[in-house]
């Protein structure tokens, strides 16, 4: 269990009670993701990983997936901005950018090549294929 207490959430809840009109929230909009909120769900087969990944509210083109190996990391960019009509004026403006990522070992090497990625309605699931072992072979002696 992790005791240590986040330095950012020690000085947003002081300003908070301290003075909360001074601290502002955003208007609308949610706040971005850690790694910790892209829940992941990783289950085997003789042959392959299948990996559940929650990341909702990103669009497919903003999720990049890495393999190297035997580790898989998910990275998602967000970005959300507000939109206007050109008979309104603007009185206040946010953006939120932002990249999350999330990095886990398996126990085989994967075979990119066959990996595949399919992405619908806010949960990534990955095919990884394991890697066929090369098994043993036996040397002529010369």
């Amino acid at each position: 269990m992790n005791s240590l207490v986040n330095r950012a959430s020690l000085f947003d809840d002081f300003f908070k009670d301290f003075a909360p009109g001074f601290y502002v929230r955003p208007l609308h909009g949610d706040p971005l993701p850690t790694p910790a909120q892209i829940r992941v769900d990783v289950k085997e087969s003789d042959k392959a990983y299948t990996v559940h990944a929650e990341v909702p509210g990103v669009s497919k083109d903003e999720i990049h997936v890495s393999i190297d190996g035997n580790v898989v990391t998910l990275r998602a960019e967000i970005k959300q901005a507000d939109t206007q009509t050109s008979d309104e004026k603007v009185l206040r403006s946010e953006r939120y950018y932002g990249a999350v990522a999330r990095s886990f070992q398996l126990a085989s090497d994967i075979d990119q090549a066959q990996a595949k990625a399919k992405y619908e309605n806010g949960v990534l699931t990955l095919t990884l294929p394991k890697k066929a072992a090369g098994g043993s072979q036996r040397l002529a002696i010369e």
